[in-house]
């Protein structure tokens, strides 16, 4: 008689001991529905959705705590210098840049998801390729000068 693994012992987890997406996780989730909703909602033209986007990021990120939202402003003006094409939205309940309704690179706080460091991450949408392998995110606990000239780099690089 053969054995049938149940979807628990399927995933690398013990029996039972799967429960789910994290609380923070669906918070993120539902987040993101709401965030989809009140898009589809907005009436206007382009230059009005992306400005009520662009409000909406920048009234998440004075949100923050301290330490996050000085990281998150500071990304938010760089990449809004580096490319300027790329439309600030949210995304998970967190700052987005999207090109086309495509979101491109993202900033995730470190309380989010109660992580010792905030990440700038970038999609699949990115122009970073190098190779075989390269990096899509990137770990933040502060930024130094030499860091906003390579995070500017990157997003020139990413936004294609």
């Amino acid at each position: 008689m053969q054995h049938t693994k149940s979807s628990a012992e399927n995933s690398g987890t013990a029996a039972g001991q799967y429960n789910g997406f994290t609380a923070e996780e669906r918070a993120a989730m539902k987040e993101h529905a709401q965030e989809e909703k009140k898009a589809a909602a907005r009436r206007g033209s382009r230059a009005e959705k992306e400005a009520a986007a662009e409000r909406d990021v920048l009234a998440k990120i004075a949100e923050m705590p301290d330490a996050d939202r000085v990281l998150a402003e500071r990304i938010h003006a760089i990449v809004k210098a580096a490319a300027p094409d790329l439309t600030p939205k949210l995304w998970y309940g967190m700052p987005a840049y999207a090109r086309d309704g495509k979101v491109v690179c993202h900033f995730q706080s470190a309380q989010k998801f109660k992580s010792r460091y905030a990440t700038l991450g970038f999609s699949d949408q990115a122009a970073l390729d190098d190779g075989t392998m390269w990096p899509t995110s990137y770990a933040l606990k502060e930024l130094t000068a030499a860091d906003e000239q390579r995070i500017s780099a990157l997003v020139e690089k990413a936004r294609g």
